[in-house]
């Protein structure tokens, strides 16, 4: 008996190397080394905090706007609105990447209950925006295999994660800007 595998099984690999990669990138940028360190003498990028994050609340609103297209029956402007919605989060990425490489990390300056408040916000964003990676792909991969019925079993946990994540990623922009060095 001669069994396709299915897109899913395909991609299991290259999924689960994408989202061990992407953290360790991230954090290695953030953590480890700078542009300059290399000799590379790049003005730091600061104009793009607040485009990244109108980048997530774009990718918020993409989101909203997918759920309610599919549960109107509307199954391709729901796969076009995912779609945009993925891209939109490579985008982030992109960018947000290239500002940590020529920027330093900007400290929190807010005191009292609002930096607990926004250190639980920054750090639940991070986690979850970790945990989101696998989650989209998976759930993605299974929408153009057309398991629709395991595709919808996981967006159900997908969809609030990274609904979470997009929204709290431009509350965690509001939070900090004040605090950039202009």
């Amino acid at each position: 008996m001669d069994v396709k595998p299915t897109l899913e099984t395909k991609f299991k690999t290259p999924i689960i190397v994408v989202s061990i990669l992407i953290p360790i990138v991230v954090v290695a940028v953030l953590f480890s080394f700078k542009l300059k360190d290399f000799g590379i003498n790049v003005e730091p990028l600061s104009f793009l905090p607040p485009i990244y994050a109108g980048i997530n609340a774009v990718t918020a609103v993409l989101l909203v706007w997918a759920v309610l297209a599919i549960k109107n029956g509307n199954r391709k402007t729901h796969e076009r609105l995912m779609t945009a919605a993925i891209a939109c989060s490579v985008v982030f990425l992109v960018m947000y990447v290239a500002y940590h490489l020529t920027s330093e990390s900007t400290k929190f300056g807010g005191e009292g209950a609002i930096r607990y408040v926004y250190f639980f916000i920054l750090i639940s964003h991070i986690v979850l925006s970790v945990a989101i990676i696998p989650l989209v792909l998976f759930t993605y991969v299974r929408a153009l295999s057309q398991q629709f019925d395991r595709h919808r079993k996981l967006a159900k946990i997908t969809f609030p994660l990274w609904l979470y994540v997009a929204v709290t990623g431009v509350i965690v922009y509001v939070m900090i800007a004040p605090y950039y060095a202009h």
